[in-house]
């Protein structure tokens, strides 16, 4: 059940300090016209001479008034002469056929002129963006404005770009308290924790990511991890979710080994050392539309997010691009299931060539094929389900199949 959230004290405007809309700079005007009275209400003091000096400006400021005033009817009366001088010449020209006169007010017709193109609706050039035809995955979409497709690839140019602002290296030897297999310990247990509220997995690997990224920043003790991995689901749960469990819920699932006010602050912390910039790209944003370049089915789409997930249990692959991890588990998956290599369209949308995929998915091989850790079954069971078309039993590819594929 959510927690019950309590309402903040209103803070009462005194009185004597409420603006009433429109009278401020009333106040102020009044202010500045009128000399200061003076005290106890009695009457303003004023001098004679100031009154007769103000007489004199005043009786030649209604002369000179009176000046402008003639001129100005006699500047009006030569206009209005002038107009009805060429309102005739207009109907005398206009009346033999030839063009009328411009300077006639009420005769002119403005010329129409034809509405010249703007920068935007020029006929576009060759720019940075424009996909080729043979390359254009979003063409079938183009009409659907919900699909956003003119958008899609500088979307995914802009998350790869991004990326670059994220990239972390191992950080296990700056943490004197834990290792790596504590560290495989807590995202196993986030992985059943994602099952068990049936979050998207894009809250899983956002929370994977907050974690590393915290305990890249901070020292951490052992005792004060699963808060650290708890509170990161807490968060992306908020930003991924339409209606992400609340503290209460966290807080069972730890088995109530912290309070409430812990978790407040440990949450505080995270979002202040991250400076609130937890839009982070993940793996399974790229993998998702990288899969849609060779028209993949879900099962080998799924076969491409178990070997992605597994990834995130090894610390070593921390250091990856979102993007360049996407690409490896998808080129794993093709040759996994015998559906070709790399094509240039794939190569097109993520950048990266098959000789430097080559390392990445010669790791995941070993990743997939040899488990580092045994006890660490949570992404092997959850994929061995029917749901996900049990890639999990799916034979590990020959070294020798992939290295053919790799050339």
């Amino acid at each position: 059940m959510p927690f019950p959230r309590g309402r903040k004290p209103s803070a009462s405007i005194p009185k004597h300090h409420v603006n009433v809309p429109g009278m401020e700079n009333q106040e102020d005007a009044f202010h500045v016209k009128r000399s200061p009275s003076s005290p106890q209400g009695a009457p303003k003091k004023r001098s004679a001479f100031v009154d007769i000096t103000n007489a004199n400006k005043i009786q030649a400021s209604n002369h000179t008034k009176k000046e402008k005033s003639t001129k100005k009817i006699q500047k009006s009366s030569t206009v209005a002469v002038k107009n009805e001088a060429n309102l005739k010449k207009s109907n005398s020209l206009s009346s033999e056929g030839q063009p009328e006169l411009v300077n006639s007010p009420k005769l002119v017709k403005s010329p129409v002129q034809e509405p010249k193109a703007s920068p935007s609706e020029e006929p576009a050039k060759d720019q940075p963006w424009q996909v080729p035809e043979e390359f254009d995955i979003d063409k079938e979409h183009r009409g659907d404005c919900c699909m956003t497709s003119e958008y899609a690839k500088e979307v995914f140019d802009y998350l790869k770009c991004r990326e670059e602002k994220f990239v972390l290296q191992d950080y296990m030897h700056t943490q004197p308290d834990l290792n790596k297999d504590m560290r495989g310990i807590l995202v196993d247990w986030m992985v059943e924790v994602q099952e068990n509220f049936e979050l998207n997995h894009e809250t899983l690997y956002l929370a994977v990511k907050l974690t590393d990224h915290y305990l890249s920043s901070i020292v951490a003790l052992r005792e004060s991890l699963q808060l650290i991995g708890s509170t990161s689901m807490l968060i992306a749960s908020k930003f991924e979710e339409r209606s992400p469990p609340c503290i209460d819920d966290f807080l069972y699932i730890c088995d109530d080994a912290y309070k409430r006010e812990e978790m407040i602050a440990m949450e505080v912390n995270i979002l202040q050392t991250l400076k609130f910039d937890i839009s982070i790209p993940v793996p399974y944003l790229f993998l998702r539309r990288y899969a849609k370049c060779v028209r993949a089915n879900m099962e080998t789409l799924t076969l491409a997010r178990y070997a992605c997930e597994l990834s995130l249990l090894e610390v070593e692959l921390v250091p990856e691009r979102a993007s360049c991890l996407a690409s490896a588990c998808l080129l794993l998956a093709l040759t996994m299931k015998s559906l070709g290599g790399w094509t240039p369209i794939l190569e097109f949308h993520t950048g990266y060539t098959l000789s430097e995929l080559g390392p990445l998915v010669r790791k995941l091989h070993s990743i997939v094929a040899c488990p580092s850790d045994d006890k660490l079954k949570a992404v092997r069971s959850k994929y061995s389900h029917n749901v996900f078309f049990e890639v999990a039993k799916i034979p590990v590819v020959d070294i020798q199949k992939l290295e053919e594929a790799l050339k």
